[in-house]
C-alpha cells in the first residue's frame, strides 16, 4: 500500500518552510490504518516485548492498536500535568524551546521490555525524552516504532545504539 499516497502535505503549516505531514487520512482510511498496524507488527513480532509505550497524542492511537495486535500492555507517556498520581518527568529541547515529558511511576517495573511508538520521527527529542523515562524506571527499551521519519531532521542520531523501524520516509 502506498502510504505517501495517502498521507497529505501542508507546505508553509503551521510556519513558513515547514512542510506538515498529515495523518488523519490515513487514520480515516480503515484498510490503511490496518495495513500500518500490521507492517509494524511485522517488523516487531517475535521480539521480546512486555509493553507498548506511545507518544502522546498520535502514538497513543498506533501504540494501543499495536498493544491489542501483539497482546501486551500498553503505557502512556504525556506531556507534563496530564497524568494523575506519582510521575517521573524529564525535560528536553525541542527545535523552538522546551518541553517536558511524563510518565507514572508505576507504569514499568524494573526489566519490562518496551517499544516505544509514536506517529513522527523529526529531531528525536521526544523519543530520547521518552526512552529516558522507561529507563529511568529501570525499564528496557528494545526499540522505537514510527510511522513516519523525516530523514534532513536526523532525529535518528538522538536514538543511536537503540533500533528504529520506520515506514515511511521524506
Amino acid at each position: 500500500m502506498d502510504l505517501k499516497g495517502i498521507i497529505r502535505s501542508f507546505p508553509d503549516w503551521p510556519k513558513p518552510g515547514v512542510i506538515f505531514r498529515d495523518i488523519m487520512p490515513l487514520l480515516k482510511d480503515p484498510q490503511a490504518l490496518k495495513y500500518t498496524v500490521d507492517e509494524i507488527k511485522k517488523r516487531w513480532s517475535g521480539k521480546e516485548i512486555d509493553l507498548i509505550a506511545g507518544i502522546e497524542s498520535r502514538g497513543f492511537i498506533f501504540g494501543a492498536l499495536l498493544a491489542q495486535n501483539l497482546q501486551k500492555g500498553f503505557i502512556a507517556i504525556r506531556k507534563e500535568g496530564k497524568l494523575p498520581g506519582e510521575t517521573l518527568r524529564v525535560s528536553y529541547t525541542i527545535e523552538y524551546g522546551s518541553a517536558t515529558m511524563e510518565i507514572q511511576k508505576d507504569a514499568v517495573k524494573p526489566g519490562d521490555r518496551v517499544l516505544i511508538v509514536d506517529d513522527l520521527l523529526a529531531t528525536g527529542g521526544t523519543a530520547k525524552a521518552a526512552a529516558e523515562l522507561i529507563e529511568k524506571l529501570g525499564g528496557v527499551v528494545v526499540g522505537f516504532a514510527f510511522v513516519i521519519e523525516l530523514l534532513d531532521l536526523k532525529g535518528r542520531e538522538k536514538l543511536k545504539g537503540y533500533t528504529v523501524t520506520s515506514l515511511v520516509t521524506y
